[in-house]
């Protein structure tokens, strides 16, 4: 693979990807979800507190003129970046998700009425799904879904045949941040337009990728983040016609959307003021229009070029892995590769490519009917941004490809011995702390799951089905009075799960309540490490395990 893409140069930009001495170098394949950010952007965000840090609009000294220049000069920023009309059709929120709110909110809940449909599609994310399923069971309108062929773009006959006179708004994600599928939008706002609706964009995914020209396009609503874009979290903008904002009453009430207030009424604040309630992100305002500088330093065809040059070099690496099948399947996409491979859980891959420096992101990215409709629970996406290298490419390659080996068998766990758990802490222990890192050890720990019988179909029930965990989890357990012991079986999706319910079961399988009650099994687990190296909700689905265990336990002990 060739590309003209300066990478080298752009990567000493950010401080993220500098790797310190002795420590594992980052290959950061998540950016569809967020992007690392460059050292101009952290500089701006730390020279506003500590040079001009002040609430805006509201007071006549120095820092604080110094600062609402600075706020309104990036709100200018962006104006230009998207060439709305005016700076007043900006509209500062706290990210794409909260400018969508303000539209369901503000026009949604005033105009849309009984009888009236909303058009979205099945790549939506969910920020773009739900407000409006919302909007339309508290209205009576109808909410219709426009679907995707079998590429994983939109059917455009399926959305032209949903349209009618009864549209009154098309809500279209510019590109999916599943998927990668770029869908026609400037068509499409015409074709609503065509039948009087009005189009809102999420341009959240595109913002980076693709110039974004909202007078060209003529859309009504444009939403985006900034953290996707190379600037911070909590930083997001509305573009909508000056029209429609001068139409649409406020959404929240405060401080610096009014004009005057009495008693008895208030009076509110022009256009963009009336629905910027309250303090903003001014911070978050510097950062954003930092990123946009420093984006617009470079062509954006050419880094989106380089983007897509990384997501077809990697597909054509694991191309041949036994079982896998991809998502990201349309012709005219942005570089994200999304992907299954048959017999690996997500999760499972996601955190073995971790052990190895690689973030890859796993799940249904938000996109929960999208999964619905493929008929799984979600994918691999590795996302590519302008500082990723062919060398991390072929990292994240060779890396998948050794998870994806046959692993070589381990010894059968240890049996319990007339129920002496010291016998079994002690060699459990000491096999999992004779491995020189955590990537042997999850090895080691998927082959105790895979000693754990498989449940069938039938005994998968959701009564036996444990909330919290990550991935899908089955637990049972049974209370042998004449013994004094609890009896526990489980089986997981995901095999890493499955090895945690082995060590588990090895531990608590044939105990007693009062046992069970009052051995501290995390002391245990922090002696292996296991608390360090397990992600947030892995650990939070492994003490869902544990308290429904010892909850079991104390059922028995209850008088």
């Amino acid at each position: 693979m060739t590309t003209t893409f300066n990478v080298k140069a752009v990567r000493k930009l950010f401080p993220i990807l500098q790797t310190p001495a002795n420590c594992q170098p980052l290959v950061y394949l998540d950016n569809a979800a967020t992007t690392q950010k460059p050292l101009s952007v952290i500089q701006a965000i730390s020279d506003y507190y500590q040079n001009c840090n002040a609430n805006v609009h509201r007071a006549s000294h120095h820092l604080s003129t110094k600062a609402t220049l600075g706020f309104e000069k990036a709100r200018q920023t962006v104006q230009q970046f998207i060439n709305a009309s005016t700076s007043d059709e900006i509209i500062w929120t706290r990210g794409a998700t909260e400018a969508i709110n303000l539209v369901a909110y503000s026009y949604g809940y005033h105009f849309i009425k009984a009888g009236d449909e909303i058009l979205v599609t099945i790549l939506e994310h969910h920020a773009n799904i739900v407000p409006w399923q919302q909007l339309a069971k508290a209205t009576g309108a109808k909410l219709k879904v426009v679907s995707i062929n079998t590429a994983g773009e939109l059917d455009q006959q399926d959305f032209h045949n949903k349209l009618n006179k009864k549209t009154k708004l098309v809500c279209l994600s510019h590109i999916s941040n599943a998927i990668g599928t770029i869908n026609p939008i400037r068509q499409l706002i015409k074709e609503a337009h065509d039948v009087g609706a009005l189009v809102l964009i999420d341009a959240a995914q595109s913002a980076a990728h693709t110039k974004l020209d909202v007078q060209a396009l003529d859309c009504d609503f444009l939403v985006f983040s900034g953290h996707k874009l190379y600037g911070p979290t909590g930083i997001g903008v509305l573009y909508a016609k000056r029209a429609l904002l001068d139409m649409m009453p406020p959404w929240q009430m405060g401080g610096e959307m009014i004009e005057l207030v009495t008693l008895e009424d208030t009076r509110f604040n022009r256009v963009p003021f009336k629905f910027e309630a309250g303090t903003p992100n001014i911070a978050g305002a510097f950062g954003l229009a930092s990123a946009i500088e420093f984006i617009n330093q470079f062509d954006l065809h050419q880094v989106t070029q380089h983007e897509i040059a990384l997501a077809s070099y990697a597909e054509s690496l694991i191309q041949h892995l036994p079982g896998i099948r991809f998502y990201s399947k349309a012709s005219n996409r942005i570089g994200i590769v999304s992907f299954l491979i048959e017999g690996h859980h997500p999760q499972d891959i996601g955190l073995l490519l971790d052990q190895q420096g690689i973030a890859v992101r796993v799940g249904h990215h938000c996109t929960m009917p999208l999964m619905q409709h493929f008929n799984i629970n979600g994918t691999i996406r590795a996302s590519f941004a302008l500082y990723n290298t062919t060398q991390e490419v072929e990292l994240f390659a060779s890396a998948l490809a050794d998870i994806c080996q046959p692993a070589t068998m381990v010894p059968r766990h240890v049996e319990l011995a007339d129920n002496e758990h010291k016998n079994v802490e002690n060699k459990l222990t000491k096999k999992l702390l004779s491995f020189n890192n955590w990537d042997q050890r999850y090895r080691h720990l998927m082959q105790l799951g895979k000693q754990l019988p498989p449940w069938t179909d039938q005994q998968k029930t959701d009564d036996k089905l444990i909330p919290g965990c990550e991935s899908r989890v089955w637990l049972k357990i049974t209370y042998q009075a004449e013994t004094n012991q609890f009896n526990i079986t489980a089986d997981s999706d995901a095999r890493v799960m499955k090895g945690l319910l082995a060590l588990l079961i090895n531990f608590y399988d044939g105990q007693s309540p009062d046992f069970i009650e009052s051995y501290d099994i995390t002391t245990e687990f922090s002696r292996i490490g296991l608390d360090k190296h397990l992600s947030p909700s892995r650990s939070n689905g492994l003490i869902a395990i544990i308290n429904r265990i010892k909850q079991e336990a104390r059922v028995i002990n209850s008088p």
